[in-house]
């Protein structure tokens, strides 16, 4: 399917509502997924975080994926995903910069594609998913401050943007709008056959074409502060066995030396541990 032939998403922002990832999306994302080395990534866009930036300024967003896609120029992308989802309106942006692209544009989705992420994985002319990999698709989760006349205004803004993903979703697929509606509403996992089988992927990926485990300490440090981020940034609760899984991967990089990308990662190290300990209280 050609991703000209999809709907153009409407992206408008609002002034006090912000939406982000959703817990079960936050506990399930392993940020060490992604495609196996030795590619060729000169025509290849990594998402490998949350959609949207946050306060640091990490985060995969509309300008940046813009700035990508213009130094490459017209002709073929892979588009390479594994995000826990975030910001729905970027990822609408991020969607309409792929679908207008002049060139086929290919997504493989390696390890998850939720929320906003699954609607930047439909822009593709070609989708492939890992088996073990997910799409999730949900309503839009917002966060939101105000009484209960602001809170039901809110409620009423929302409900284009879902059924804009169900437009799109039904593009792709030919399921019925009502219900995908319905697989919105109870929050639907689908995984790498069952989005074949059902229209939102074209292929299944071959296993060689993916990596799941750090080669390195200092990755391994890296992927842990970035899922700690997450996690404290929305107010995600870690179970016990995710704190202690967590807490070792921060304490196995080299001491004084921060992971690439993460200024001032290792001088926090100790306090991110402490943080962390902290999550269930929150």
């Amino acid at each position: 399917m050609s991703n000209r032939d999809l709907p153009k998403a409407f992206v408008a922002a609002r002034p006090g509502v912000a939406s982000q990832v959703s817990d079960k999306a936050v506990n399930r994302w392993n940020p060490d997924i992604r495609a196996a080395a030795g590619e060729d990534d000169r025509r290849s866009i990594s998402i490998l975080d949350a959609i949207g930036a946050d306060y640091w300024g990490d985060g995969v967003t509309a300008k940046r994926i813009s700035a990508a896609l213009r130094s490459m120029g017209e002709g073929p992308v892979t588009v390479n995903v594994n995000s826990p989802g975030g910001d729905f309106f970027e990822g609408l942006a991020i969607y309409n910069l792929l679908r207008e692209h002049k060139g086929e544009v290919t997504v493989r989705v390696l390890g998850m594609a939720a929320s906003a992420a699954s609607v930047i994985a439909m822009a593709g002319d070609r989708i492939e998913m890992a088996r073990a990999s997910f799409l999730m698709i949900h309503n839009t989760w917002v966060v939101a401050a105000g009484d209960r006349h602001a809170f039901r205004d809110v409620a009423d803004w929302l409900a284009p943007f879902d059924e804009a993903a169900v437009g799109i979703y039904h593009a792709r697929t030919g399921i019925a709008e009502k219900e995908l509606g319905a697989m919105l509403d109870r929050e639907t996992w689908i995984g790498g056959d069952a989005a074949v089988a059902q229209g939102f992927a074209d292929a299944l990926l071959a296993s060689d074409e993916i990596e799941a485990a750090p080669s390195n300490a200092a990755s391994a440090e890296l992927a842990a502060v970035k899922k700690l981020d997450l996690m404290l940034a929305t107010g995600t609760r870690a179970t016990k066995s995710e704190r202690r899984e967590l807490l070792a991967a921060l304490k196995g990089g080299k001491s004084g030396a921060a992971p690439t990308g993460m200024s001032g990662a290792a001088d926090d190290r100790e306090v991110l541990s402490a943080l962390l300990t902290k999550l269930n209280s929150i």
